[in-house]
């Protein structure tokens, strides 16, 4: 089985090889799937995406023309895969459901403590020989904050339960409640998360259509004043304007993100001399109450070895099968 995979950054190469236990030929490409690039897939039976890999119908049907019967994404989200246009075109299709929850939530608390405690502010400034303690600096606990986890599936779990180590008060709402997290956390309304948080951290998956822009003005308008707004999920679900608006007010006291919407246009490339979306500009010039990081949440050993893996084990599975546990 000839099966070629994007996105595969240097220091993965060695997962991709080291995991593959089913002995597939495999082609990997530093680079996300492109138009320079697509054309390595003729001579292939599968290809494997990640996230920002244009797999639209212009692509799928390239990719079509190639004989390629297998199409994985090594991502729980596949928003970037035109599903309609794959399944006309007959494509079997997998995702990974799940992989180490601790990756997601560890980066959503090294936002929270950096923008509680000010720390890669103090660390810049010491860097530049500024020792001087000016009024910024000063900070809370988390101890003595409550914090608003929006969705408690594996990742938001997880989060809470860490969260709740460093001695938060937690409070989750989620369409489904998890009766066995009953102990670290207490499930609201959304309003009364969105009203009696500190801080607010989004580990909910991104429905098109029911929950697009959930961080709004609206939202805002309802939160407590300085609230720490953090976006570790998907970047459908906030408005980064209404976010923008809510900082200049000094309504939002912090705010991070690991994804955007329009994230593709701008993320995995370097950027520097080079304009970008206006929007965008704007929250970065916002540091250090604003911290955004490369979508880069899964970007850990545990989190890599599970997204391959279970990538692998759905093409296995599709071969053998015909069908598969996480087909799409």
């Amino acid at each position: 089985m000839k099966l070629i995979c994007f996105g595969v950054r240097k220091v993965e190469q060695e997962f991709f090889i080291k995991l593959n236990k089913f002995g597939y030929e495999l082609t990997l490409v530093e680079a996300l799937l492109n138009d320079d690039n697509i054309h390595l897939i003729k001579g292939h039976e599968a290809v494997m995406l990640r996230a920002n890999c244009p797999a639209n119908r212009k692509n799928l049907e390239i990719i079509k023309n190639y004989g390629v019967e297998y199409l994985l994404t090594r991502t729980v989200g596949y928003n970037h895969i035109d599903l309609d246009a794959a399944k006309e075109m007959g494509f079997k299709m997998a995702r990974v459901p799940t992989y180490s929850p601790n990756a997601i939530a560890e980066l959503a608390i090294t936002f929270a403590m950096n923008l509680v405690r000010k720390g890669t502010y103090m660390i810049n400034r010491s860097r530049e020989k500024n020792f001087v303690v000016d009024e910024y600096m000063f900070s809370r606990e988390i101890r003595n904050l409550t914090v608003g986890v929006v969705g408690t599936g594996k990742i938001g779990l997880t989060a809470a339960r860490l969260f709740k180590g460093l001695g938060a008060k937690i409070l989750a709402y989620d369409v489904y409640p998890n009766e066995n997290a009953k102990d670290i956390l207490e499930y609201v309304s959304m309003d009364d998360l969105i009203k009696n948080s500190d801080i607010i951290t989004l580990h909910c998956p991104y429905i098109k259509g029911q929950n697009d822009n959930l961080i709004n003005d609206e939202l805002i308008s309802k939160a407590k004043d300085d609230v720490i707004l953090i976006n570790t999920a998907r970047g459908e679900l906030q408005d980064v304007e209404a976010i923008l608006r809510g900082l200049e007010t000094g309504k939002v006291g912090g705010y991070a993100t690991d994804v955007f919407s329009n994230e593709k246009d701008f993320f995995f490339k370097d950027m520097k001399d080079k304009e970008i979306d206006s929007t965008i500009q704007k929250l970065l010039d916002l540091y250090p109450k604003v911290l955004i990081t490369p979508h880069i949440g899964s970007y850990t050993d545990e989190a890599l070895t599970n997204m391959i893996e279970i990538s692998y084990e759905n093409l296995d599975e599709f071969i053998k099968k015909g069908n598969c546990e996480n087909q799409l």
